[in-house]
């Protein structure tokens, strides 16, 4: 009779390990199983990765400079001294507006020239009323009535000459020049001061205007990226003035020849500045985006998560299906991120908040 207890003892006893062990199952699998909930759904953001050619990032330095086309250098257009300087460096300026009054000796021989020619008018219009009333008296000839009038006519075209250098030579208040802006613009060149004396040998400018509304990024390529840079490709621009507001542009120009010094290649970046952000000189560091031949599963650099060493990704199928994916990553540029192995075309991955999943999904 010891026996069949024994075996019915020993059967009960393995009845009760494997409901434990059942039940200690299931509450592992509860433990394990991750549900997105609905509100975190709305907060996370599903991109599908696809083939695409691989982009490369070419990193420039370079400078902002004004448009070339937009800028107009002064120069004096006679000699003399520095009255008054009515601007100064950085101001904007209108078309016509005065930036430097001159006083100039040329100009006082001028206007001496000029009122002697309106006196010469005057003697000659006299001579021809009385050429005309002798002439008309029968008392002098033709002749002397057409003399008359050339001598009125040369003297009025040398008062219309002089009035048309004072047009040009913009003259002021008596024995002044002034010196008036060409185009609406900032001053970005001033090389005159007070008192300063002009001469007529000096070939220098003494104002530079720019329009700014639109400036120009003149970065430098080395010779090993010379085979990578075409005309047309997409530029990024960031300053350290805005490190965290890139400019966009493209690569309009590209100039064919080396600098001797630098022994790199300059290539022209057009970028729109109608906020006048972006000033003459600054600093600037250029992104170029080219394409290889080769083409990999791309997905958004905000999806790859590194951990010990590791890349990964959340792979989402839905809300009751997502999974941890080791990946392997080939290359980043810029926003986008290259993947070797780990991740197959049109699958669909998790790019924003999906650290906290990835945290809940580890433990």
């Amino acid at each position: 009779m010891k026996q069949p207890i024994l075996i019915i003892g020993f059967s009960l006893l393995a009845a009760i390990l494997w409901s434990g062990c059942k039940h200690s199952q299931a509450e592992d699998s509860e433990k394990t199983t991750f549900v997105l909930s609905d509100t975190m759904l709305k907060n996370i953001r599903i991109d599908t990765a696809h083939m695409q050619p691989v982009m490369n990032e070419l990193r420039l330095s370079g400078k902002v400079t004004p448009n070339g086309g937009k800028v107009l250098k002064v120069y004096p257009l006679v000699s003399g001294y520095v009255e008054d300087i009515k601007v100064q460096l950085g101001d904007y300026v209108k078309k016509g507006q005065v930036l430097a009054v001159i006083h100039s000796a040329e100009i006082a021989d001028y206007e001496k020239q000029l009122a002697q020619a309106k006196s010469d008018r005057n003697v000659a219009d006299k001579n021809l009323k009385v050429a005309q009333d002798l002439y008309d008296s029968r008392l002098s000839t033709e002749k002397d009535v057409v003399n008359a009038k050339g001598e009125l006519q040369k003297s009025e075209a040398e008062i219309n000459r002089l009035n048309d250098l004072f047009k040009i030579y913009r003259k002021g208040n008596g024995a002044t020049y002034l010196v008036t802006a060409p185009i609406s613009g900032y001053i970005i060149e001033k090389n005159i001061n007070n008192n300063m004396e002009i001469r007529s040998d000096n070939s220098a400018n003494i104002f530079t205007i720019s329009e700014l509304d639109d400036v120009w990024v003149m970065a430098n390529v080395f010779e090993t990226d010379i085979a990578r840079i075409k005309e047309g490709y997409e530029a990024k621009v960031v300053t350290v003035s805005y490190p965290d507001e890139p400019f966009h542009g493209k690569i309009d120009k590209i100039y064919n020849f080396l600098d001797p010094a630098t022994k790199t290649m300059q290539v022209r970046i057009a970028i729109d500045n109608k906020n006048m952000e972006l000033k003459p000189e600054m600093f600037a560091t250029v992104y170029v985006k080219y394409q290889d031949n080769d083409e990999k599963v791309a997905v958004p650099s905000a999806a790859v998560i590194f951990d010990n060493s590791k890349n990964y990704v959340l792979v989402f199928k839905d809300k009751f299906n997502i999974a941890v994916r080791q990946v392997e990553v080939a290359k980043t540029a810029g926003d986008i991120t290259y993947l070797s192995s780990g991740l197959n075309a049109d699958e669909k991955v998790i790019s924003k908040n999906q650290l906290l999943i990835y945290d809940a999904l580890k433990d």
